[in-house]
């Protein structure tokens, strides 16, 4: 497999579980949607905001050093109807497939945050891979959520 190709299929993949988060959460109704496991749990919205923010931090604001405002304490208080998600989700994976167009994978990231680990912040495409492992973390935390929510 050419490095291209290595490059193309990690970014394949990165929209693939998150198209998937987004099939999840428009399985849902609002009331589900927003509904958490325990008080201090996070909701199917609340996740999909969040994986949002962090997709375009990282393609973004480190990789391109293009910054990206965010607050991240805000993602997980996110209350809104399955439909603004989903919109807020397609702004978010439009701007970061725009991101990819300029990333050179194996360029050093712009801006890498002070405390993280090394060894996945030397290119972009590490970063891309971070972004990929956030990404199917927080996919099965849905669908975990999804599945006790529609459970009881």
């Amino acid at each position: 497999m050419s490095t291209r190709s290595s490059d193309e299929a990690l970014e394949r993949l990165i929209l693939q579980k998150f198209d998937e988060l987004l099939e999840l959460v428009k399985g849902l109704d609002d009331e589900q949607a927003n509904a958490t496991l325990t008080g201090s749990g996070n909701s199917v919205i609340q996740i999909v905001v969040h994986c949002g923010g962090m997709m375009r931090r990282w393609s973004s604001s480190v990789n391109l050093g293009v910054p990206i405002a965010r607050d991240r304490a805000v993602e997980f208080q996110a209350h809104m109807t399955v439909d603004e998600a989903t919109a807020m989700a397609a702004e978010a994976r439009e701007g970061f497939v725009l991101d990819l167009r300029d990333t050179e994978h194996h360029g050093a990231p712009v801006v890498v945050p002070p405390g993280r680990d090394h060894y996945w912040t030397t290119t972009r495409h590490g970063v891309l891979l971070h972004v990929l492992e956030e990404l199917s973390q927080h996919l099965g935390q849905a669908e975990i959520t999804r599945d006790v929510i529609l459970a009881q």
